[in-house]
């Protein structure tokens, strides 16, 4: 059972709920129903939600296959708390009226470092 891959899913899960929660009210209370009709706004929160929805599930295929590889708990955690503060400092760089760029930049640094490593690792050892 992948006992801690499923933390981290579970909890980025919960965190695409609170963006495309964001992007539903947002449309409600605008009447927009489809596409961004020019919304700033509106733009800004569809890219925070798509953007974790692009990055978040490969990133969580990783750690799935890092822990099934049985790599050590506390390696397991590391990058899985890269990927959760990752994508947390993205949408909450997103979440005020004018976003925040050091937020978004950092998230995006340790959403790909954690997807990089995960990956470099997992071939190295599929190598060996």
């Amino acid at each position: 059972m992948l006992s801690i891959t499923t933390i981290y899913a579970a909890i980025i899960a919960l965190l695409f709920l609170a963006l495309s929660f964001r992007v539903i009210t947002y449309r409600r209370g605008n009447l927009i129903s489809l596409g961004d009709h020019g919304d700033k706004a509106l733009e800004t929160r569809i890219r925070a939600q798509g953007n974790c929805a692009e990055y978040a599930p490969i990133g969580l295929i990783l750690l799935g296959l890092v822990e099934l590889n049985g790599a050590a708990p506390i390696i397991i955690h590391l990058l899985g708390l890269m990927l959760l503060a990752g994508r947390l400092m993205h949408g909450i760089g997103f979440w005020g009226d004018r976003p925040v760029m050091l937020l978004r930049v950092w998230g995006m640094l340790l959403t790909t470092g954690m997807i990089g490593l995960s990956a470099f690792g997992l071939l190295v050892l599929s190598l060996l």
